[in-house]
């Protein structure tokens, strides 16, 4: 998990998993550690502790409150480290992505928020998409949950390695991706479409707009069909990052076995 440290250029980056994936993703970025006296005797610290150690990063040991003091009383499990700050990717850099030679343009997959302001909700979306080999994930700048340090416990190390572009403008990135022959379908209730009945074995763009308004209009506009996931009756709505998770494995059921 992450937070802001002093000044706008650092963070911190606590709990086990985290930790493990900011040695695997961006061991450049660790500048100092700190551990919980009388962990280094845990297997999982020690490993992280020799991993540190190979990079050369200064190790400190603490009381277990200087560290809850540290994280604001995150769940550290005894860890945590400072590291340089990597902003989200922009805009121009989507369009550098798009046109990247090596780009698997036939199985390109994006996951679009619309309107997503929880930090855990955007850091189980993350996951999701990694896990479902996504190319990134989109969200507006404004209205859109930051990658705080609850965003990235929940990420669980999608957050180093999956790009977040947090762009200007949605409605422009969508038209660039209906250019780019992207099947574009956003998530709605009310759709008399099956998730189930979109093909999507091309590149695509799934779009998940916020639990309580849904996408925005002009988002809504954009897209090249609007889809439901089947719920049972009674059952309004699902949790945007459970939703998240089921249509991009729908992504990856359909073109693993070539069927709607």
């Amino acid at each position: 998990m992450a937070s802001k440290s002093k000044g706008q250029s650092r963070e911190l980056c606590y709990g086990i998993n985290a930790v493990e994936s900011a040695l695997q993703q961006c061991p450049e970025q660790i500048l100092n550690a700190w551990v919980v006296k009388g962990r280094e005797e845990d297997k999982r610290i020690l490993k992280l502790l020799q991993g540190l150690d190979g990079l050369g990063v200064r190790v400190q040991f603490a009381q277990r409150h200087f560290l809850d003091e540290k994280t604001e009383g995150g769940v550290h499990q005894g860890i945590v480290l400072e590291l340089r700050v990597r902003p989200p990717k922009n805009e121009r850099d989507l369009e550098d992505l798009l046109a990247a030679a090596d780009f698997a343009r036939d199985k390109a997959l994006f996951l679009i928020l619309d309107g997503v302001t929880d930090p855990h909700n955007l850091g189980a979306c993350m996951r999701s998409a990694w896990a479902a080999g996504a190319a990134g994930v989109i969200v507006p700048k404004d209205k859109s949950a930051p990658l705080n340090p609850a965003a990235r416990k929940a990420a669980s190390g999608a957050a180093d390695a999956l790009p977040l572009f947090a762009v200007t403008n949605l409605a422009r990135v969508l038209d660039l991706l209906a250019d780019e022959d992207f099947t574009i379908v956003g998530l709605a209730g009310e759709s008399d479409k099956s998730l189930y009945q979109c093909d999507l074995k091309g590149p695509c763009a799934l779009v998940m707009g916020s639990e309580e308004s849904g996408m925005r209009r002009l988002t809504r506009e954009k897209c090249t069909a609007l889809a439901r996931i089947p719920m049972a009756a009674g059952v309004e709505s699902l949790n945007v990052s459970v939703a998240a998770g089921i249509s991009l494995f729908e992504v990856v059921r359909q073109r693993l076995d070539g069927s709607l």
